[in-house]
């Protein structure tokens, strides 16, 4: 079964070479119980940790049923461990957190062998006597019960080899015996057992006993006739087992009881994560809030809506003295309207603000001289009385119609309807109500007075030019050909020449709403980078707490690789126990981001849009995180060497 041929281990302490093993020749045949004895220091631990390939040797060779071990991967290594090999440890090595059933049962989980996995795990703490205790923790277990479940444990793939080191150490004599009993009966049933110990009566159970000093054997000598058994044995597989959703779902198990055991440290961990990832929810809702709004209030002005501003795009507007801006006339807006094919409807308007009074009530306004057909290319209609019309404008009246915010603070709960009001020490006549417009980020769109446009230059003002011409096209698709139409009848009427620069600007809804967008899209960036940080630093905190969960269960990680552990059952582990985290973490924060965008809303009149978009950005960088900053510490594990793993305190 057993073959070693000129088996050398030697370590390295610093730069001083400590041979433990030297020149090994040794062979163990099927259905041996062998001792192996020797004096603390005399290699016989190593020598049996090599057996049972949890560590490697420094040269010679090594058979295992005829196959050069050697030669297998790390993999091939753990699946023969599981399948061909059982351990049984001084200090037992069972996982406290675990029941006496889940220990037994994780040689079965790591061989991927879960047909019939509960009963064999029964069947297995049957065959010591210990069913009863099957889902006590070992801490609520004695000595003797805890090393009888590391037997179950050890038999539960059914192995060909069982190697036990001092497995009667711990123990009174009383339950020793009774465990070298157990121990004699499974070789009695063709099991190998190959066991290492200081005392001579539990030596006397084996076959055969093997002595060591200072790493070399001084005498192997065969004390009993060992019984013929007719076995036969399967040659080690080197076929690696395949992933299934079972391993998944084991490794998830795992992950989460992992995380349940320590509540308190794993919310404080995902502490990072959810202040995080509430935080991009917030910040890009904001930022979402006010790109929708724009987008909403810019599309109510219409899509074929043309705005033409005085003044070059790329030196500014030519100002008059009063600071006015002075390149375009209403003439300007009447010659595009007679000239240009693709236009429907025009308006001309003047703005600026003016203090407007009612009895002892003033406030300070925005006045605009409009047209008649203001309205309707604006997508602003009046809700009570009239709006300015045509004649109005021609003869100058001193007519005005009121936005909702002025009617407030000028009347209150009183109809302004044919009350009189003072702008600039000129009475006018209030003959209309606008219905509400809303907000524009600062600007209050209901606080504005609207008089006839000529009333407003001549009148108010004294000016005679206009600071805006709004431009409705027939349809939006002719938009393009009716700004250069315009732009040619204004560089007419303006003499500008062929290689002069333009002093108008024409702007369209679509421009303005791409700017806009663009300027709300870098705004929320800004936001959900700021927020992102938190992430960063949420995903360090995972980072910091599975390197100290690596370290404090480093000898977990040794038992479970002796019992057939491969380095994607850790990896896997532990990368879905920081996953886990990362992703509960940012679910709550998707929860607290959403409450947060609703309440910064309702309290401070902040529009947020919620999208979908932002819950699925905000999960996949949980996920991300938790990923990225989990791998380093999962592989860290899963590269552990079993046989240092074990020996770690």
């Amino acid at each position: 079964m057993i073959e070693l041929k000129n088996l050398t281990k030697t370590y390295r302490v610093g730069k001083i070479s400590v041979t433990a093993l030297s020149d090994i020749n040794l062979c163990i045949e099927d259905g041996e119980f062998v001792a192996i004895m020797g004096p603390s220091g005399s290699g016989k631990s190593t020598l049996l940790n090599i057996l049972g390939l949890l560590d490697d040797s420094t040269s010679g060779k090594y058979y295992f049923d005829g196959i050069d071990v050697s030669r297998f991967s790390e993999s091939e290594l753990a699946t023969l461990r599981n399948k061909k090999i059982g351990f049984v440890f001084q200090n037992y090595n069972l996982l406290q957190r675990l029941s006496a059933f889940a220990n037994v049962e994780l040689p079965l989980i790591y061989s991927g062998n879960n047909k019939e996995r509960r009963k064999k795990a029964i069947n297995a703490l049957k065959s010591v006597n210990l069913l009863e205790r099957a889902y006590h923790r070992p801490s609520e277990m004695s000595g003797g019960e805890q090393q009888r479940v590391a037997i179950a444990r050890a038999l539960v793939n059914e192995p060909s080899l069982i190697l036990a080191d001092e497995p009667t150490g711990n123990l009174d004599s009383k339950t020793g015996e009774e465990i070298m009993r157990i121990l004699a009966g499974l070789n009695n049933r063709g099991i190998t057992i190959i066991i290492v110990t200081h005392d001579e009566h539990i030596a006397s159970y084996a076959q055969r006993i093997i002595r060591l000093k200072d790493g070399k054997i001084i005498n192997d000598e065969r004390i009993k006739e060992k019984i013929p058994l007719k076995t036969s044995r399967d040659k080690p597989a080197r076929n690696r087992r395949l992933f299934s959703f079972a391993e998944l779902k084991e490794n998830l198990f795992m992950a989460l009881s992992s995380i349940f055991v320590n509540k308190l440290r794993s919310f404080l961990t995902m502490l990072g994560i959810i202040v995080g990832v509430s935080a991009v929810i917030a910040m890009i809702a904001v930022g979402q809030g006010a790109s929708a709004q724009v987008t909403q209030r810019i599309s109510q002005m219409g899509a074929n809506l043309l705005m033409v501003f005085p003044g070059s795009p790329q030196h500014g507007p030519a100002r008059g003295p009063g600071g006015g801006v002075t390149t375009l006339t209403y003439e300007d807006a009447l010659a595009i309207s007679r000239e240009c094919l693709y236009v429907k409807k025009i308006d001309a308007t003047f703005s600026r603000t003016a203090q407007v009074i009612y009895g002892n009530k003033n406030t300070n306004t925005l006045i605009q001289g409009v047209t008649e057909n203001f309205p309707e290319i604006r997508n602003f209609p009046v809700e009570d009385g009239a709006f300015i019309t045509e004649e109005d404008n021609k003869y100058m009246r001193r007519v005005a119609v009121l936005g909702k915010t002025v009617v407030r603070n000028l009347f209150g709960d009183e109809n302004p309807i044919g009350r009189y009001i003072k702008i600039k020490r000129t009475i006018f006549q209030v003959i209309g109500v606008m219905s509400t417009k809303g907000s524009t980020g600062w600007r209050d769109e209901d606080d504005v007075v609207f008089v006839p446009l000529k009333t407003a230059q001549k009148r108010l003002f004294g000016v005679d030019y206009v600071t805006t011409i709004n431009v409705m096209t027939i349809s939006q698709d002719v938009m393009d050909k009716a700004a250069e139409e315009i732009a040619r009848i204004l560089r007419v009427r303006h003499r500008i020449r062929e290689d002069g620069e333009d002093d108008f600007t024409i702007r369209s809804q679509k421009e303005i709403l791409t700017t806009m967008q663009e300027t709300a899209r870098t705004f929320t960036f800004l936001l959900a980078s700021i927020a992102i940080v938190s992430l960063i630093v949420g995903g360090i905190g995972i980072m910091n707490i599975m390197l100290v969960s690596v370290a404090e269960r480093t000898r977990e990680i040794g038992i479970r690789k002796a019992i057939g552990a491969q380095r994607r059952d850790i990896l896997g582990q532990f990368l879905i126990e920081s996953i886990i985290m990362s992703l509960t973490g940012g679910i709550i924060g998707i929860i607290l981001g959403i409450l947060a965008s609703k309440i910064t809303s309702h309290l401070a009149g902040w529009p947020t849009v919620v999208t979908p978009q932002a819950i699925i950005l905000s999960f996949g960088f949980a996920f991300a995180v938790g990923f990225f900053f989990g791998f380093y510490p999962a592989r860290k594990a899963a590269n552990l060497n079993p046989i240092e793993a074990l020996r770690y305190e």
